[in-house]
């Protein structure tokens, strides 16, 4: 089996990409760097070349691609993945799913995901008393738990499953396929039958969902749009937003908790002020950058990004963390500053492929975060911020815990 080593536009400094990303915005050329699977690419670092690629799908295509080895199942991998299609394919099934995204449509579920945020934090300070033995020592010993098992993880996910009308008891089971597909550690065909096995869970809910179709969002499609999709469309939609409908919001959380934690001025600032919050989560995305860099592009023809040449059928692998403190996009990159005018940001994308679940994303952090910060005035790490574990292999950037007390 082949196990791949982390690609040079995933590689990390804690929050920031690995200073030798960051000087490619200076070259002349646009490197040649090895994918996850070890295709050669060349690396867009630029915040105006990244823009330039995600924003022409005439020029630079998601098809094609290389592919996870996965077993034949019968079912066409690329069918309903947004990520994997062109227009005008692309553009009819994110047509029939705009709806159910829409700020508008988000704002209905905010009261729900209120409920679901201040039950996770009940079950956080209920769970910290529970830890002592006695109210004496918890004048002696402060509340301690794991940010991300019991906050930042299971809320999205919740939010998603509910959403999608996934069981919420089959969490533990989807998380940790999803956690595994991601995993770049892995070997290549382990995560590739785990994406057959992800694949497989979600045709069951297809195929029941297709018999009894319910109020959530799989249920309208059928309803809506039966006539209209594939049973293999309906498998990639939901395959596609049940994996980036948690694993990045939940991400955010952990590290954007980590960030404000280490700038306690800036963790008052969002906190204390509600109208702080909303740009205070753009500066997070900016700052952050989840994605290393989300799906490659191939180039159609022979064509040039900032001036550079490119080749008909070169791979271009897009570092939306090295774009994102671009000093040509945004004055001191490097430094997270939640007060500062709304910086431009990729973290969500650009163009026709740009995030989906953008607003849901952003009203879940513009719930969670005060309502966290507000309810554990006292929020500390639990241990120096040297032992904080990132993620070092995955493709979506993230801790591994987050020990935290109040």
């Amino acid at each position: 089996m082949s196990t791949p080593t982390i690609p040079r536009h995933m590689q990390r400094d804690r929050f920031a990409p690995v200073p030798e990303t960051q000087a490619a915005r200076d070259e002349d050329d646009l490197p040649t760097i090895r994918t996850a699977i070890g295709t050669p690419a060349r690396l867009v670092t630029r915040y105006a070349d990244v823009r330039e690629v995600l924003g022409d799908a005439e020029r630079f295509s998601n098809e094609g691609l290389p592919r996870l080895p996965m077993p034949d199942d019968g079912v066409d991998p690329r069918a309903g993945n947004l990520l994997a299609i062109d227009p005008p394919e692309h553009t009819r099934l994110r047509r029939l799913l705009t709806g159910e995204f829409t700020v508008k449509r988000i704002r209905r579920l905010e009261p729900r995901i209120t409920e679901i945020v201040d039950d996770h934090l009940d079950a956080m300070a209920a769970a910290g008393r529970q830890a002592a033995r006695s109210e004496a020592e918890l004048t002696r010993r402060r509340p301690y738990t794991d940010l991300v098992s019991a906050f930042a993880l299971p809320v999205p996910s919740l939010v998603i499953c509910e959403l999608l009308g996934v069981p919420y008891a089959d969490r533990e089971e989807f998380q940790g396929r999803a956690t595994r597909q991601i995993d770049l550690s892995l070997p290549l065909e382990e995560r590739g039958r785990v994406a057959a096995e992800s694949r497989a869970y979600m045709g069951e809910l297809v195929d029941r969902a297709w018999s009894a179709p319910g109020d959530d969002m799989l249920g309208m499609l059928i309803r809506e749009h039966g006539d209209d999709l594939t049973r293999s469309e309906l498998i990639g939609i939901a395959s596609l937003l049940l994996i980036a409908g948690h694993e990045t919001t939940a991400n955010m959380l952990g590290l954007g908790t980590l960030a404000l934690l280490r700038a306690p001025d800036q963790l008052a600032h969002v906190r204390d002020e509600p109208g702080a919050v909303a740009p205070a989560i753009e500066e997070l995305l900016r700052y952050l950058s989840v994605v290393h860099s989300g799906i490659p592009r191939l180039a159609r023809h022979d064509t040039t990004v900032g001036g550079r040449p490119v080749r008909e059928g070169e791979l271009l692998v897009l570092s939306l963390p090295a774009a994102n403190r671009d000093p040509a996009a945004t004055d001191h990159p490097d430094d997270l500053d939640v007060t500062r005018a709304i910086a431009p940001h990729v973290a969500f994308g650009h163009g026709v492929h740009h995030c989906l679940g953008a607003p849901l994303a952003r009203a879940e952090m513009a719930v969670a975060f005060p309502a966290l910060l507000r309810r554990f005035p006292g929020l500390a790490l639990g241990i120096p911020f040297d032992e904080v574990e990132f993620r070092s292999a995955t493709v979506v950037h993230g801790l591994r815990a987050l020990p935290v007390t109040w």
